[in-house]
């Protein structure tokens, strides 16, 4: 070939690699930039990313089956396929920038809005996302019909590269620098960008339509005779991405669950996944199956060891070290499930078909995850099922060479080496399951009551205190959402972060008991019911109105404890997200009626942070009395809100109060108080609880609905 005809090659190379490169950093940046504009409307929960996750991995299987009956039916039209792929991009340029409508902002409602979601992303970034998912396998196909002495597969591993570097600039750029309506600007420009490139390779893919490449088969690649795979190849790759999905969402759910995770926790197990990709796709040489075998082994007996020592006092690991297991577990699985995957890959004749059936099982184990786990189990039980899917996977893999120790024409050698081969599998696979069955045993213990929704899996615990009482504590994850005492006398004691001296317990002492501040009658209005402690407070003519968004929790606050049924005054609880409900109260002409507006979301793994936007102290100065208190419980270990409360409160022309409690062998907790009433402070002052602030003067944090980011309160 000679070196006009080389370069020409080598640059229509770097165009398919710079498009595929910009197409998957698009497909990857999309999902947060769309997800962080929905999370407000439905409660700021984790929830809604996995959802999310859901949406784009069907977003996938329909982008790479349409991109597969493209090249199948239009194989000999290659004008075709370029005409009717940009007619789909034309239209979906039309329909930029990726910015959901006001309308399709939901109603308050206490219902699972899974499938509200998933409608909604159709509408918004259906077309361009499908567009997107059908460039990898779609360039692939067109790449390996100009350049067959090229691998295309290799060009995956560039693919999920972008996807990975997408991934993580997200949190730490573009999340820390540009308001949202930006973000969607930026990514609509893009778009419009990746439009033009793919117009090059079109050109080329056209132009090239009758030559055949003179180069000849790299020693790193040799086409491989079109044979077609057999169905239980195609049942594996579908069987292993379905486990490796299932393990990628289950995982995270463990770590956010069960590790008291930091924020943005769930880039970190994603990231590891894709990168498990770009390793097996790019050379057979980075994927070992006995060295990685042996490391998935030791990782998961330590994570199922972690796992059990969670419901022990004295085997709960650190922090650090729990999140290395599961993440070292996470990626040593999927290594191993995408490895086989490609050990298995066929010719690049049938490779739009093999990355459908993957992108199949990535949306099948998300579907299990998301649509039919809650209905099944009532805690988080799909971990056990992937683990042992992945060990069936495995042992099937296995098979072949381990009764290959055991032929007619094996040394007794080789059939000592397979005895000790099988019989160290068979202990692997056996440690397992006993592992798992143990870890659901404990789980159970204790546990008179479990719930699974949209928000989570709930559990309500009856414990006995050695030499006392019982008393129960509803449970999310490891975040405490309050407990009871089971005796009389007891049961009526406001606990945990709402202990009489805690800084709620402090507001409501004054303005029940204190003369300078009382009131003879109270509003209350509170955002996150927990179990109703705060009931406990209400007096005779009082009236506490609660705002909860998982009707689990309303189910559980109602059946398994007391507190609302013994409250003395008058109580009422509101299903739905805080702040719509909040807002759909101001417009019917409701404002300016709790005399306390408690805002408690923020102690939990996934602080709403909707409900601390500068729009949000708006609404709730708006519903508290001109002499009203705000009170925001933000215990919380990982994230410290006082700036940007200290910030609103400045902006707002009102004071800001810090109390912690802090109880031997109790529960910690933080409130922030914001008001105006000179003679609530006075009081405040008085009682000695106020705590100084670590900083006279707060961080410049200010969010806003636009832009906000939890990196910036990062303790």
């Amino acid at each position: 070939m000679s070196y006009a005809k080389k370069t020409q090659a080598s640059r229509g190379v770097a165009a398919f690699i710079l498009v595929l490169f910009l197409s998957a950093f698009l497909l990857f940046q999309v999902q947060p930039v769309i997800a962080r504009q929905i999370l407000p409307w439905y409660g700021g929960s984790s929830s809604v990313w996995i959802t999310c996750m859901l949406f784009f991995q069907i977003g996938l299987v329909v982008g790479y089956g349409y991109a597969h009956l493209l090249v199948s039916i239009l194989k000999k039209h290659r004008k075709l396929q370029v005409v009717i792929h940009f007619v789909l991009i034309a239209i979906a340029i039309i329909g930029l920038p990726i910015i959901p409508a006001s309308e399709m902002k939901p109603m308050a409602a206490g219902t699972s809005p899974v499938m509200d979601i998933l409608k909604l992303l159709g509408k918004t970034v259906g077309l361009p996302y499908i567009i997107l998912s059908a460039t990898a396998p779609l360039l692939q196909s067109w790449f390996s019909k100009l350049y067959p002495g090229r691998s295309p597969f290799r060009l995956y591993a560039v693919s999920n590269a972008g996807s990975l570097l997408a991934l993580v600039s997200y949190p730490f750029l573009f999340e820390v620098y540009y308001p949202v309506s930006l973000q969607a600007a930026i990514w609509s420009s893009g778009f419009v960008v990746f439009a033009l490139l793919l117009s090059i390779t079109a050109c080329l893919f056209t132009k090239n339509a009758r030559r055949n490449s003179q180069e000849q088969p790299t020693a790193q690649y040799i086409p491989q005779t079109p044979r077609k795979p057999p169905w239980s190849h195609r049942l594996r790759w579908i069987g292993f991405s379905t486990c490796g999905s299932i393990l990628l969402i289950s995982i995270t759910n463990q770590l956010c669950e069960d590790v008291a995770v930091i924020p943005f926790l769930w880039v970190i197990p994603l990231a590891l996944y894709l990168s498990t990709f770009i390793i097996a796709f790019d050379h057979s040489r980075w994927y070992s199956r006995k060295l990685m075998i042996g490391a998935t082994i030791v990782s998961v007996c330590l994570m199922i060891i972690q796992m059990n020592g969670h419901y022990s006092h004295t085997g709960n690991w650190p922090i650090p070290l729990q999140i290395v297991i599961l993440c070292q577990t996470l990626f040593c699985t999927c290594l191993v499930c995408h490895g086989e995957i490609v050990r298995l890959k066929p010719p690049s004749k049938f490779l739009t078909e093999f990355y459908l059936l993957i992108s199949i099982g990535g949306a099948l184990g998300g579907i299990f995850v998301n649509l039919v786990a809650p209905f099944v189990f009532d805690g988080y039980r799909e971990l056990h099922l992937g683990l042992l899917l992945f060990a069936f996977l495995v042992t099937l893999q296995l098979l072949p060479i381990l009764t290959g120790f055991f032929g007619l024409n094996k040394s007794p050698a080789h059939r000592m080496i397979g005895i000790a081969a099988s019989a160290a599998w068979i202990i692997a696979v056996t440690g397992l399951v006993l592992g798992l069955k143990k870890n659901i045993t404990l789980s159970q213990a204790q546990v008179i009551a479990s719930s699974r929704g949209f928000f989570g899996v709930l559990k309500v615990s009856e414990k006995q205190i050695p030499g006392s009482e019982k008393f129960r504590s509803l449970y999310h994850g490891k975040t405490i959402h309050g407990l009871q005492f089971a005796s009389a006398e007891r049961k009526v004691i406001p606990t945990a972060y709402f202990h009489p001296e805690s800084g709620v317990g402090t507001a409501l002492n004054i303005l029940t008991r204190d003369e300078s501040a009382q009131k003879e009658s109270l509003n209350v209005g509170v955002l996150g019911l927990g179990i109703g402690t705060l009931a406990a407070y209400a007096r005779p003519h009082d009236r506490f109105r609660f705002y909860e968004i998982s009707p689990e929790v309303i189910a559980l606050a109602n059946s398994h404890f007391t507190f609302l049924k013994d409250c003395r005054g008058e109580v009422a609880v509101v299903s739905g997200d805080g702040r719509i409900s909040l807002e759909g109260e101001r417009q019917s002409g409701s404002s300016g009626r709790f005399d306390l507006l408690v805002i408690d979301a923020f102690s939990g793994h996934a602080p709403p942070i909707h409900l601390l936007t500068r729009e949000a102290f708006e609404l709730y100065f708006d519903q508290i009395s001109e002499d009203g208190i705000l009170a925001l419980n933000v215990s919380n270990a990982e994230i410290d809100f006082s700036d940007p409360i200290r910030n609103q409160a400045i902006l707002a022309d009102k004071r800001a109060f810090q109390v912690i409690h802090e109880p031997r062998g109790g529960f910690p907790s933080i409130w922030i108080l914001v008001t105006t009433n000179d003679s609530f402070q006075r009081a405040l002052e008085q009682s000695g609880r106020i705590t100084p602030w670590s900083r006279s003067e707060p961080k410049k944090i200010f969010w806003t609905d636009d832009f906000n980011s939890l990196l910036q309160a990062l303790r």
